[in-house]
């Protein structure tokens, strides 16, 4: 069990999942045309409400559920496969090699939803898909394709095999926007401080990176992947318009 707050992830769910939605909680003192909109979407789908006081959300909900919180079965994974399928040449995936903050890794799947990728965590030292993750999301949990992939390094050589380029986010590695990043590709992302793994790393076909300024230290990682995931999505609009590539693999 857990609980999703606010109005857009709580709306998403319903919208999603509805079968996987207990009982919806809303505000017993707020009367809004949004909390109203709700209240309709849940007992369309034969969801429970029940208005209960705000100190009721706050426990359930933390401070930031803006009047309504959901009771959701647990969100199943999708399979490793089901994240590397798609039409070839269009898929994009992202790889998470043992991000743990629950906020960042939101970020990355709203991110990922817009800009149409899928997204994988590391099995072990990753965040759980829980409350905060999907507040930071905003209602794209329910919208990407996440799974868990148990070893790293096997889950790239298998990508490999499945036609895709794998490329690692280093401080050392080449300017991303001199890379051709056309094709399928994933994006490989480390956890704050330490990066990717010395394995992961090896198992890459290139490393890139984002140009900074002097001085300008290091970039958040929902930030960086956000940026990362553009220029992907940039090149092959480039490359569909028949403009030049960054650059040769």
């Amino acid at each position: 069990m857990s609980f999703v707050s606010g109005f857009h992830p709580v709306r998403e769910t319903l919208l999603q999942r509805p079968k996987a939605v207990e009982s919806v909680l809303l505000q017993k003192d707020r009367k809004d045309a949004r909390m109203k909109e709700l209240e309709t979407l849940a007992r369309q789908n034969g969801v429970p409400v029940r208005q209960v006081p705000k100190e009721e959300l706050d426990r359930l909900g933390g401070k930031a559920h803006n009047g309504v919180v959901a009771k959701v079965a647990t969100r199943e994974l999708d399979s490793v496969e089901a994240c590397l399928a798609g039409e070839p040449g269009s898929r994009i995936v992202v790889f998470l090699d043992e991000v743990t903050d629950p906020g960042n890794v939101g970020a990355i799947v709203r991110t990922a939803a817009a800009l149409g990728a899928s997204v994988v965590l590391t099995e072990r030292h990753s965040a759980a898909l829980g409350e905060t993750v999907a507040k930071a999301a905003a209602g794209a949990l329910e919208r990407v394709r996440i799974g868990r992939a148990g070893n790293a390094a096997r889950f790239l050589e298998d990508a490999k095999k499945a036609g895709f380029w794998v490329f690692g986010a280093a401080m050392e590695g080449e300017p991303a926007s001199r890379v051709d990043l056309t094709g399928d590709v994933v994006l490989c992302l480390g956890a704050e401080g330490e990066g990717l793994r010395r394995l992961t790393k090896e198992t890459c076909d290139r490393l890139v990176s984002i140009p900074m300024v002097g001085g300008g230290g290091s970039l958040n990682v929902s930030v960086a992947a956000a940026i990362l995931l553009w220029e992907v999505r940039r090149t092959r609009i480039g490359h569909e318009n028949g403009l030049t590539a960054g650059g040769p693999r």
